[in-house]
């Protein structure tokens, strides 16, 4: 008896010191086209989503957390190479008839981590390009791949496209999909098998759902839950899909030694183009952006600000709200920082390492400032809680500069640029200066 404990309690010693000396895990759930509100952490007054919100009461959920970019392509460039999409030289969407995508000489994130020992697997909407071969994640750092290559409305009557929409296994299409509702479901369940075969080496699983992009729709153990109706039903499957992989983590004891991480590519898809009203799609189909303005596919907060969520037990505090200004952009040196990786030295990054802010080391992110995006064209930049937007309008037309205090006026009511003309003239000669730099456009 004596002896058998005493072997246990070894080799116990030997798993703990195999585990702070491993390098951690890595999770990054990434949702489409859900809005800023969609959650009950984030103030939605009728969709459940408990999973999620415990995840976010057992770590750091941030409130000023940015996408890359407002729409999806772009958003995902930023998110896997740490630069913006101008910079990366992908500012816009790729769609089932593109030849070629992000251009092969970006390093992405897995690539990063791969000296490392990762295991690394992609599954969900890629939209990184997918033809030839080159351009899938396998060719990209990712060991494996399950999924859609691009967005699920990319199909008549949506887009005018003669490709099926193909579910890819690594670098083969295995089956054209029809019905989507157990997407999510499919995908969990794949997570998952591929949490519990790592073994002993670290893993990196990037996981970006096809919804709540429209066409939405959901499976039957989810299809009427929600008092939100469709739209809520397909949220609640993904803080199901959230809780099913937090459950599998803990179950194989890699808790302490696993950051997951959960944001959305943009906001809600408001004003829906006529193209989208068909085979069921409706107006209400779309989410919350609670009190912010704008929507998918705009410069306004509504675009780009996201859900933004952290958990690393042992690491990472529980029971923190942040304001501080954070974005996709920075996963990549903050994930390569915490698995000792080193990025490449031959580029410039916009990302910046969040670990010092998310283990309470400082009090401040180091993020202080951010670039608003719409394809090539810079629209605004903000520094602190000071944002300057200078784009037309879209009802007026007139192109003025506006300055909203985001820490007082979240929802971009009240431009403030001719009380505090030296802030706006100093934010729009910066804004002018980075448009140069990246050669994108500004508004003329």
């Amino acid at each position: 008896m004596l002896r058998r404990s005493f072997l246990s309690a070894a080799t116990g010693a030997l798993t703990a010191r195999a585990a702070a000396t491993r390098p951690p895990n890595f999770v990054v759930l990434f949702a489409d086209d859900m809005g800023y509100g969609d959650l009950s952490c984030y103030g939605h007054p009728t969709i459940r989503t408990p999973n999620l919100d415990r995840m976010a009461e057992e770590g750091m959920r941030f409130t000023s957390f940015y996408a890359a970019a407002s729409v999806c392509t772009p958003s995902r460039v930023g998110l896997l190479t740490g630069r913006y999409p101008v910079r990366a030289g992908q500012p816009n969407n790729t769609g089932p008839d593109t030849v070629g995508g992000l251009p092969l000489n970006e390093t992405l994130l897995p690539q990063i981590l791969k000296p490392r020992g990762y295991r690394t697997m992609a599954i969900g909407k890629w939209h990184l390009g997918y033809k030839p071969q080159e351009y899938l994640p396998t060719s990209r750092g990712f060991d494996h791949y399950l999924g859609l290559p691009y967005s699920n409305d990319m199909i008549p009557p949506f887009v005018k496209t003669n490709q099926p929409l193909e579910m890819y296994r690594d670098k083969t299409a295995v089956e054209t999909i029809g019905d989507q509702s157990n997407l999510t479901e499919r995908y969990t369940d794949e997570a998952k098998r591929f949490i519990r075969e790592s073994g002993d080496d670290p893993f990196f699983l990037y996981l970006p759902y096809a919804m709540p992009h429209l066409p939405i729709s959901a499976g039957e153990r989810f299809r009427g839950r929600s008092r939100a109706g469709l739209y809520g039903d397909v949220i609640e499957a993904i803080d199901w899909s959230a809780g099913e992989i937090l459950a599998t983590i803990k179950d194989r004891g890699l808790d302490g030694n696993t950051m997951v991480i959960f944001a959305s590519d943009n906001g809600p898809w408001h004003d829906l183009p006529d193209r989208m009203l068909a085979k069921g799609n409706q107006p209400w189909h779309t989410g919350s952006k609670n009190l912010l303005r704008g929507a998918k596919g705009t410069t306004w907060e509504g675009g780009p600000r996201v859900p933004g969520i952290f958990r690393w037990p042992g690491h990472v505090a529980p029971r923190q709200v942040s304001a501080e200004m954070a974005s996709t952009l920075d996963l990549v040196p903050t994930l390569a920082r915490a698995a000792g990786a080193t990025l490449p030295n031959d580029r410039t990054y916009d990302g910046f390492d969040l670990m010092p802010l998310l283990r309470g080391e400082r009090a401040s992110s180091p993020r202080n400032e951010f670039f608003y995006f719409l394809g090539k064209r810079l629209e605004g930049v903000r520094e602190g809680s000071w944002k300057l937007r200078f784009a037309r309008d879209s009802a007026s037309r007139q192109l003025e500069p506006q300055l909203f205090d985001l820490d007082m006026d979240p929802a971009e009511r009240y431009d403030r640029y001719s009380e505090n003309r030296e802030t706006g003239d100093r934010l729009l000669v910066r804004l002018r200066a980075f448009a140069q730099e990246l050669r994108a456009d500004i508004a003329q």
